[in-house]
């Protein structure tokens, strides 16, 4: 993973270096989470670097709710 500075600007071929790295691993099954942990970034910042790279997000974990009959 890229060494990056906390809060640090991060643009053009260094962005697309880490986008390409985050992707790999979210698809591999790796939660936003986890990989914010990892680079040192927020939840957001990794959330959206993963919107910009055009990854299928997956839905929230968990055992899903039904309705009471």
């Amino acid at each position: 993973m890229a060494d990056l500075k906390k809060g640090a600007r991060i643009t053009g071929s260094a962005r697309d270096k880490l986008a390409s790295d985050l992707k790999k691993k979210y698809e591999k099954g790796a939660s936003i989470r986890a990989l914010a942990e990892a680079t040192g970034r927020s939840y957001g910042f990794v959330h959206r670097v993963l919107s910009e790279s055009g990854v299928q997000l997956r839905g929230r974990g968990g055992a899903t709710r039904t309705k009471k009959k």
